[in-house]
């Protein structure tokens, strides 16, 4: 048949079928892009609070024009290696540890509980990356302090 193709009895245009290997084949490029924008925010991250390598991160896998969105920080990269650099170089201790990678697109959020040093508490913290052609472009941060005494007993992670 020229126009349709049968399979156990029931007739498919050709047409359909192409479309449907053509958008089984976008989810599937998606759905690898996502998770390749998940692995460079996550390197991304463990460079600057876990390595220290503050300006080789920002090298790596952001562009100059970064567009900062904490309202402690200026935008761009060259602030953002000023800012988190001083403090990396104030606190050579500073570690942050992944509790999870959530993504959807070009933006991946991580949740992570980053701390000064061993006794420190630490925060919790989500981190939103929105990340565009393997380069991280823009920053968004909710942050929240771990009590001392928290009012249930589940963690904050």
């Amino acid at each position: 048949m020229l126009n349709g193709l049968r399979l156990r009895g029931v007739r498919i245009s050709t047409g359909i079928l192409l479309v449907f290997l053509l958008l089984v084949s976008l989810a599937i490029a998606q759905e690898s892009q996502t998770e390749k924008n998940k692995k460079i925010a996550v390197a991304f991250l463990t460079m600057i609070f876990n390595e220290h390598k503050v300006a080789e991160a920002f090298e790596l896998y952001s562009v100059p024009d970064y567009k900062q969105h904490n309202p402690y920080a200026a935008t761009g990269a060259q602030a953002a290696i000023s800012f988190l650099g001083g403090y990396v170089k104030q606190n050579p201790e500073a570690r942050t540890d992944i509790k999870r990678v959530i993504a959807e697109g070009d933006l991946v959020a991580i949740h992570n509980n980053p701390k000064q040093n061993a006794n420190d508490r630490g925060r919790a913290v989500v981190d939103i990356f929105r990340v565009v052609n393997g380069r991280v472009v823009e920053h968004w941060d909710v942050v929240q302090d771990i009590p001392e005494k928290s009012f249930n007993t589940n963690t904050m992670f």
